[in-house]
């Protein structure tokens, strides 16, 4: 394989998973010698030249302030004839919106497979954003319709999968798990003090830590009401909430009522990864009590950095951790949470024994990754010529009307 086009809604400097998974397989790939071309959507906040691959930025409309992501147009003309010189062999869309409807146009004139990666649980974002339960079901049904007009399925976890299925879904997909591109090590204490001076985080006091987009259903609602059943008991502890989100001026609230607001902190986004290894290195224990990721990559991050993680049992984020010894599990809900973290304070030892067997058990570059999918890719291309994939149809304004009720509905 000598070229491929990558498409993503998602791209620096917007930042999220799917930005993330979009920017490494792009980077490794190019390392590897692979021509690649990104494909997103415009944002004025953009500066690609940090790139040493070409990036497409097709017409779009910035609706960050509603939904937090930039729209694109890709059957617009001009979008188009922006990928009149690609000599792509296949399209690897990591999203099941204006992405794949792109891809899908590309492979009508390009004629080669698209790969899409299966990332979240969508469903989830729409019955956030859809009033109705008729209109959100109708978006359901136009957001499998969609995910079933690639040629091949990734998810990046069984549970992604089996979620994917509780939809709809009846094709075939194979799990390919995303990596990681923070790498083994502990940050130097000097960083480490510099990162995190501006804190009260007393040496000899647990300190707890949450990265990732500060939304309710990441499960911040179930740390702070553990933490406040903590403090009720009188367990002295300190909490740092690394990220920003929509919900972000709620979860301040609420933790600041719940009187939280001498032990929890909040550093907003960051963007530097040795920063964030800092904070990682620094930490005692990752809480992470999310049933809504499919993956859980900062799991992984955190076991970069030698730092175990509290997770709920069964939830996508859990998988292949096995309870006591490199990652430690708890029911969904506060009590449990907060019955696990007494434990491990007045044990802990158990924190640092998850933490070394997180590094060598769940940890995966996103080296392994992608050459992973990098063999599978060739597979999907032979299979693709030897027409052993049924050809997938969707009406384009079909979808575009789907998307409109989406917006319109919000």
């Amino acid at each position: 394989m000598k070229d491929i086009c990558i498409l993503s809604d998602s791209f620096p400097p917007l930042i999220d998973g799917v930005a993330s998974a979009a920017m490494n397989y792009a980077k490794i790939l190019n390392d590897r010698g692979v021509g690649v071309t990104m494909a997103v959507p415009k944002n004025r906040k953009a500066d690609d030249s940090v790139y040493n691959f070409p990036v497409i930025r097709y017409p779009g409309i910035d609706m960050t302030k509603q939904i937090g992501y930039v729209v694109g147009n890709p059957v617009a003309a001009a979008t188009l004839k922006l990928f009149n010189n690609t000599k792509a062999e296949l399209l690897h869309s990591h999203c099941p919106t204006m992405s794949q409807v792109l891809a899908m146009e590309l492979r009508s004139t390009r004629n080669i497979p698209i790969v899409m990666t299966y990332h979240t649980k969508y469903d989830i974002e729409i019955k956030k954003a859809i009033r109705g339960r008729m209109l959100s079901a109708m978006a359901i049904k136009g957001l499998v319709d969609i995910v079933s007009t690639c040629d091949e399925l990734w998810v990046v976890s069984k549970g992604a999968g089996k979620s994917l299925r509780s939809l709809g879904y009846k094709g075939d997909y194979i799990v390919m798990e995303n990596g990681v591109d923070m790498r083994k090590h502990i940050a130097e204490p000097s960083l480490i003090t510099s990162t995190t001076s501006g804190y009260d985080l007393p040496q000899g006091v647990p300190m707890f830590l949450f990265v990732g987009r500060l939304q309710w259903y990441k499960g911040i609602r179930i740390i702070l009401d553990a933490l406040s059943d903590l403090k009720a008991r009188g367990t002295d502890f300190r909490m740092v909430f690394v990220g920003k989100g929509q919900e972000e001026k709620e979860i301040k609230a609420y933790a600041k009522k719940a009187g939280l607001d001498d032990r929890c902190f909040f550093t907003g986004a960051v963007y530097d990864r040795e920063v964030l290894a800092a904070w990682y290195s620094r930490a005692d224990l990752f809480l992470f009590p999310s049933t809504f990721d499919t993956n859980g990559l900062v799991v992984r991050e955190a076991a970069a950095c030698s730092l175990g993680s509290v997770l709920v049992r069964n939830s996508c984020a859990s998988e292949g951790i096995t309870d006591g010894v490199d990652g430690l599990l708890i029911d969904e809900n506060a009590t449990s949470l907060a019955s696990c973290l007494a434990r491990v304070i007045e044990h802990p030892e158990i924190m640092r024994t998850v933490g070394r067997n997180a590094s060598d058990n769940i940890y995966i570059s996103w080296d392994d990754a992608v050459e992973r999918a990098m063999a599978r890719y060739e597979v999907v291309i032979d299979n693709y010529k030897s027409g052993k994939y049924r050809r997938h149809t969707l009406p384009v304004e079909s979808f575009l009307a789907f998307h409109a009720k989406l917006f319109g509905a919000r």
